[in-house]
């Protein structure tokens, strides 16, 4: 690991509105024409211009009246960089998507990670959860990749919770994998099985490792790195791998994102194998709490919803993927009428193929209007708060960003109004609803973290993003290899006999209706 130097900053940002986050009353509590003080990263004073400015005339100032002052926004759930997409691989459900990833070109771990984190921030995004795919070989492998993701975002600046999946079971269909290999071609079944081998690491020496990363990491950069867990689902973690990764959290104080019930497959493995629901048999083995996040959410049922609510657990909802994928529409205002927190992921990648949570948010107030008259729905304020504050208590900087306000981080989004309004915005049309619906990449002008400028102008300042794009160009432009080659045509053999096994369990006529909004409990209009 690099020696990573802190990026704090002393200024002050002037902005016509602050958007400091949301009020007890479910407003949005707003400042106007006021300079935001920075003092060693953290934001020390919101008031009038003339008061802040009095004694700190050798502060560089930046921002405006024709700002609106934002929290960063948190992109809650994020695996890799180039997007598969980008590499070939076409969208299908989830089940027979992911098998197709092992075709993909390698990338090196720090362009991967700086070419998403470039999207990420010059869309106003200052904080990610990455959650990588998931280790295999020996460890010293492990820790190259893992310091190779967080050097990148200390280089371009970052706050980052990192996690990597874990698996012990079932990582082929959701069934044995052994049952699966024996229907396989030799030369198939040659080809996978070793890298099945490779993956299947003990659940022991990955909590070892993830306590020497967190050893590692959170003493060189505490203000900018979390390390989380993150056990992938429940059909890919048996009982005791699951029992043994929260035993470690709770030891540990560590945040845990898990995903589950992204598909209906996986809502019918949990009745399948237990006889109950995934969240009931998380339940019963004490892995919910405070500190857990569930990504996707998509299958969950009312009764599911109520001990989430109970347990005090945040939800990450992935609008675009879960979309994409056919995976489903997570039950959003259910699950705010229950007070669950609701953070926002972009998954592997949104409806546009990138990386910008402006337009995600934008998605999700639209996916959850509903069609009542009378029901209650996400109003501008409520999507920024998933997308600020219930972010950074997912990624484990609650309490400490998400925010505006004195004592807090200052990580800072300016938008310019003018470019909002194009050409003009009637003064009744409130600045939340402006940001969410007309705000923008367009919009972006500066980004601060730790009020250390990241974004100016809209591009990213902190490295060469020319010349990052232009080496991962290179990289994918080149010709395919032999080995590359060979992937892609196993990948062929492989998904028909993938596709064969879901079948059994999945037969064609099973499938449900697709309803707007419905809950895994109830499939009918109500």
């Amino acid at each position: 690991m690099t020696a990573a130097t802190s990026r704090t900053a002393d200024c002050i940002i002037e902005a016509g509105t602050v958007l400091c986050g949301l009020a007890p009353d479910g407003s949005m509590a707003m400042r106007h024409d006021v300079g935001i003080r920075v003092d060693g990263g953290m934001i020390a004073q919101i008031g009038p211009m003339p008061a802040v400015a009095y004694g700190n005339d050798h502060l560089p100032r930046f921002g405006s009246r024709d700002m609106i002052a934002m929290p960063g926004l948190v992109n809650s759930h994020h695996h890799f960089g180039i997007t598969p997409l980008m590499q070939g691989v076409p969208f299908a459900p989830l089940e027979l998507w992911l098998p197709q990833f092992r075709a993909m070109r390698h990338i090196d771990v720090r362009l991967d990670t700086l070419y998403s984190a470039i999207e990420m921030l010059e869309s106003g995004t200052t904080m990610v959860q990455h959650i990588n795919s998931g280790f295999s070989g020996a460890p010293d492998g492990w820790m190259t990749a893992a310091d190779a993701t967080l050097e990148a975002y200390a280089e371009i600046g970052m706050r980052a919770g990192f996690s990597f999946m874990i698996r012990d079971r079932n990582i082929l269909t959701y069934d044995d994998d052994a049952n699966v290999l024996a229907t396989l071609p030799e030369a198939v079944r040659a080809w996978i099985a070793p890298k099945l081998n490779a993956a299947a690491v003990p659940v022991g020496e990955l909590m070892a490792f993830y306590r020497a990363l967190s050893e590692r990491w959170l003493a060189a950069q505490p203000d900018h790195v979390r390390i989380n867990l993150a056990p992938a689902n429940l059909h890919w973690c048996t009982d005791e791998c699951l029992q043994t990764i929260f035993e470690t959290a709770r030891t540990s104080d560590a945040q845990v994102h898990m995903h589950l019930l992204e598909t209906e497959r996986q809502s019918g493995f949990a009745y399948n194998k237990f006889g109950h629901s995934a969240v009931q048999h998380l339940k019963a083995l004490e892995c919910l709490g405070s500190n857990v996040t569930l990504g996707h959410g998509n299958w969950m049922s009312r009764a599911d919803l109520d001990i989430v609510a109970d347990c005090g657990c945040t939800i990450c909802h992935n609008a675009s993927s879960g979309l994409r994928l056919g995976s489903g529409i997570a039950p959003v205002n259910e699950m705010r009428r229950r007070g669950i927190p609701v953070a926002l992921g972009i998954d592997q990648s949104n409806i546009a193929d990138d990386r910008d949570m402006t337009l995600e948010m934008k998605l999700v107030w639209a996916l959850h209007r509903e069609t009542g008259l009378w029901n209650d729905r996400p109003d501008a304020g409520g999507v920024l708060q998933m997308a600020t504050e219930h972010g950074a208590k997912s990624v484990g900087f609650g309490g400490f960003a998400g925010r505006l306000e004195p004592g807090l981080q200052a990580d800072i989004v300016l938008m310019d109004q003018r470019k909002i309004g194009r050409p003009h915005l009637n003064l009744r049309t409130s600045p939340a609803d402006a940001v969410l619906h007309r705000g923008g990449r367009h919009a972006v002008h500066q980004v601060f973290i730790g009020g250390c400028l990241v974004v100016d102008n809209g591009k990213v300042t902190t490295i060469d993003r020319e010349a990052v794009l232009l080496e991962i160009a290179d990289i994918l432009k080149g010709p395919e290899t032999q080995m590359e080659t060979q992937a892609w045509n196993a990948i062929g053999v492989l998904l028909p006999h993938l596709e064969a096994h879901h079948r059994k369990f999945t037969p064609t006529t099973a499938q449900r209706a697709y309803r707007y909004n419905s809950m895994a409990d109830n499939q009918d209009c109500e």
